[in-house]
């Protein structure tokens, strides 16, 4: 090898050196260390993004609804609250425009057909609601005044209907009409309740009705939420102390505004909706269906409702 070519590969050599130098310096950052001083410290020369590893937050289901007079409302779904179980598809309907619930069988659940009743409806001849096909009865044992007042009265035809419906062979449960502003009216209603009943059987339960009234003013208007829950757990209860089971009569209006279901998880629920399917997602075991029935041996118009009851194996 002549000395220019060593030469010539001696510059080659050394363009290559400062080359890797050169990338070496400029896979280096300058960082403080610890003690507010300079130091090298070595980074990769490409970065990633961590991956995003945070659950979604979920968005919250919602349901419209309408009330008995048509008001449309939006409700968020409670995910606390247990789902009823119902396939609606099994629902058949009775000919004609009104389309009332006349079966369901899902394989599990089935359902028979009843009324509720008060003073409003008059002497009942309950051998002909019996012949009729309807099987069970809430009877309302009493009310509270929705006024100022909040006066305490027992339903006029209770123990007369009770007496007949029973020996009839209707299977019997009770509700009381309630006004409660705090726990302690409550419990005063769930006393009288229980002295009407005088420890008399029954084969359904024993419900609170805190109504919404939609035509008046009422002396419930500004209780809360929180409060209407108090109550409905201060009767129950009560009631359920003394032997029976107690029940809560709702409307899908009642169970967006007026209850905390997550608080009410052991009891039934009776719940109102005269569309041709419950509008509710939340459990209930009595529906009632209809304000507007019209039963033999009932004069005028009559709630209607069905139980749903397990099949038996």
């Amino acid at each position: 090898m002549t000395r220019k070519t060593i030469r010539q590969h001696f510059a080659t050599a050394m363009s290559l050196c400062l080359i890797t130098l050169s990338l070496t310096a400029c896979s280096l950052q300058k960082m403080p260390d610890g003690n507010g001083s300079d130091q090298n410290t070595e980074q990769e020369t490409e970065t990633t993004e961590a991956p995003d590893t945070a659950e979604p937050v979920p968005t919250p289901e919602t349901l419209i609804y309408y009330d008995v007079e048509g008001n449309r409302y939006e409700m968020v779904i409670d995910d606390r609250v247990t789902k009823h179980p119902y396939d609606w598809t099994y629902l058949t309907h009775t000919p004609g425009g009104k389309k009332l619930p006349e079966d369901y069988d899902d394989g599990t659940y089935t359902i028979r057909h009843g009324v509720d009743v008060s003073h409003h409806n008059g002497a009942i001849d309950w051998e002909k609601v019996k012949k009729a096909g309807y099987k069970f009865a809430f009877l309302r044992l009493g009310y509270r005044g929705y006024g100022g007042e909040g006066k305490l009265c027992v339903d006029n035809e209770f123990q007369s209907s009770f007496k007949k419906a029973r020996a009839a062979g209707i299977d019997l449960g009770v509700y009381f009409f309630s006004q409660a502003v705090n726990e302690a009216e409550a419990r005063e209603e769930a006393d009288l309740v229980l002295r009407e009943l005088n420890n008399s059987k029954l084969e359904l339960p024993v419900v609170f009705d805190p109504e919404y009234i939609r035509e008046d003013t009422a002396r419930t208007d500004g209780v809360s939420k929180e409060q209407f829950t108090k109550n409905t757990l201060a009767f129950c209860k009560k009631i359920e102390k003394a032997g029976y089971q107690p029940a809560i009569y709702s409307n899908l209006y009642c169970e967006d505004h007026m209850f905390d279901l997550s608080q009410l998880e052991a009891y039934p629920i009776w719940y109102a909706d005269y569309r041709p399917e419950p509008q509710t997602p939340y459990r209930l075991t009595y529906w009632q269906y209809s304000e507007s029935g019209d039963v033999p041996g009932v004069s005028g118009k009559c709630d209607l409702d069905v139980e749903f009851i397990l099949k038996k194996k």
